[in-house]
């Protein structure tokens, strides 16, 4: 039986997620012994307890969040070990790590297709998850030519929260409205909730609020709730479990690191509004959104505002920066993955649920639109385990 001490905390959605992809993996192929060291045993014994420990119980393998300041102690084991990334990627063992640069990409374009001209990150200080989600959000910000805005502070609590509140607000008023706010992650998107709500700054209206990792508890603590990234951490923790299986049996040896990727959005409230000066438009989009599953099409449009169909089609490109049916097939394409993410229905069912018609076509158009097919989309991003 395969023994694996866990150092890492489950108190987040992210880490109970993680842990359940790899204890997923130990059932298919254990038997194997867990055991989480309690976090105060670090405090009353230090790292060397924990290495003590770790000898006297046998451990065949470690799953951790370690600094680099005592890796010659984990070294000195001389097991499998994986360390869960947070101030850096450790370059001695294998990293359970993430594509944060590819999730701040995602979190721009978001806010760039809704047309945003003003984007704002609020990060953790320190951190490489928060340092590259930023890189890769103004990144791309910067690339479309809006404004961006940024704040970082400590994972904070206590005293640390009292002294930087005033800091964040002081942020939060200055910042030019209406703007995209991404948040490092749910906790930070939580915080500016709530300071939105001590300032009377509204959510969605002056700011539009995304989070990642989708902690449900947490998005649905805010007024409004919060839209957030969803990651397959799931699918990373499987991975986890079965590198640390194949570093036991010695058939790796050398680093390896698990990516764990972005893979959709979980929409809310926090996120409903688009920055559209035209108010017409703004009704033309907000119908789409409400229909795009129907057979729309411009006339039901035109009948919708005072305006031609060439004057609507004209306004709605210059507002929206794509054309009334590029915007309505973009709608059906997001719902589309949604779908193959989250049900077992068949493609036709699902193509037909989304709005497409002609369902023969939705693998040409699907993959035009995302790079892959369908099924390859569903074998890259669901939350099924590989084989």
């Amino acid at each position: 039986m395969k023994r694996i001490l866990i150092l890492i905390d489950y108190s987040s959605e992210f880490s109970r997620r993680l842990l359940r992809g790899l204890i997923q993996y130990a059932h298919e192929h254990g038997p194997w012994l867990f055991y989480r060291l309690p976090t105060y045993y670090k405090t009353m014994y230090g790292k060397e307890g924990i290495i003590e420990w770790a000898k006297s119980w046998k451990a065949d393998a470690i799953l951790a969040r370690w600094d680099h300041e005592g890796t010659n102690l984990l070294a000195s084991l001389n097991i499998p070990i994986v360390l869960q990334n947070y101030k850096s990627r450790s370059p001695y063992f294998s990293n359970l790590t993430g594509d944060y640069v590819g999730t701040g990409v995602m979190a721009a374009k978001f806010f760039i297709m809704r047309r945003f001209r003003n984007f704002a990150f609020y990060g953790n200080k320190g951190v490489v998850w928060s340092k590259e989600r930023a890189e890769g959000f103004q990144k791309e910000v910067e690339k479309a030519g809006g404004n961006f805005f940024c704040f970082e502070s400590e994972d904070l609590g206590g005293k640390e929260w009292s002294s930087t509140h005033a800091e964040l607000d002081e942020w939060l008023l200055s910042l030019p409205k209406p703007v995209g706010l991404f948040a490092c992650d749910d906790d930070f998107a939580l915080r500016i909730s709530q300071i939105c709500k001590i300032n009377n700054i509204k959510i969605p209206e002056e700011i539009s609020l995304l989070g990642v990792d989708n902690d449900e508890l947490i998005c649905h603590l805010s007024d409004p709730p919060i839209s957030s990234i969803v990651t397959d951490v799931e699918k990373g923790g499987y991975e986890a479990g079965r590198l640390i299986d194949r570093m036991i049996k010695g058939e790796i040896v050398e680093p390896f690191n698990i990516i764990i990727r972005p893979t959709r959005f979980e929409l809310r409230k926090s996120t409903e509004k688009y920055d559209i000066s035209n108010g017409y438009i703004s009704q033309v989009v907000n119908y789409i959104e409400d229909n795009f599953n129907t057979d729309i099409n411009i006339e039901e449009l035109t009948e919708l505002v005072p305006l031609s169909r060439r004057n609507l089609e004209v306004k709605f490109k210059e507002e929206m920066g794509t054309t009334i049916y590029q915007f309505i097939l973009s709608c059906r394409i997001d719902y589309f993955a949604h779908l193959l993410l989250t049900t077992d229905r068949t493609l036709y069912d699902m193509a037909l649920e989304a709005g497409f018609n002609d369902c023969k076509n939705i693998s040409r158009i699907f993959k035009k639109h995302r790079g892959c097919t369908p099924v390859e989309f569903q074998k890259k991003y669901s939350n099924n385990f590989p084989p």
